[in-house]
């Protein structure tokens, strides 16, 4: 028995799925010879002292050793003269004795700071002048260690 008749289309066909076979076999032992050439390397960079990416790494001879502390992240530096007393003085703008709050307003800064009355040494009413120290709240400063100042 013979082979039966092919047409032209049916070869054609056929010759199609054959090439593309190939090609998508040959992209795959490309794409094989590409990852054992090692391109991970190509994707390293680097961050140098002034804070831009490189592609060279660093010299460790050059190694700056930071300590934790000397960090400040958003913050300009600050050097030990403007740093406030942290004692404060103010006067008592609002105390109310029956809820226990009140409020004192900061004779340098003119900054309104809360006061509760767990945090007075002796009792004070509105129109006294205090010392405080300055301590950062749940919603904001409080005023601690509140005493009249005489």
């Amino acid at each position: 028995m013979g082979r039966p008749q092919e047409s032209f289309n049916k070869k054609d066909v056929r010759n199609k799925k054959e090439k593309n076979r190939k090609e998508k076999e040959a992209k795959k032992l490309a794409r094989k010879d590409n990852e054992r050439s090692g391109h991970l390397d190509d994707m390293i960079a680097y961050v140098d002292e002034n804070g831009m990416i490189t592609s060279t790494p660093p010299d460790p001879s050059k190694r700056i050793v930071t300590k934790l502390e000397d960090i400040e992240i958003s913050i300009p530096k600050q050097d030990d003269s403007q740093k406030m007393d942290p004692i404060r003085k103010g006067s008592v703008t609002f105390f109310n004795d029956s809820k226990g709050f009140g409020f004192i307003k900061d004779s340098e800064t003119q900054e309104s700071v809360f006061v509760h009355v767990n945090n007075l040494l002796e009792p004070i009413k509105e129109g006294n002048m205090v010392t405080f120290e300055v301590e950062m709240g749940q919603k904001g400063p409080i005023a601690v260690q509140v005493k009249i100042f005489k």
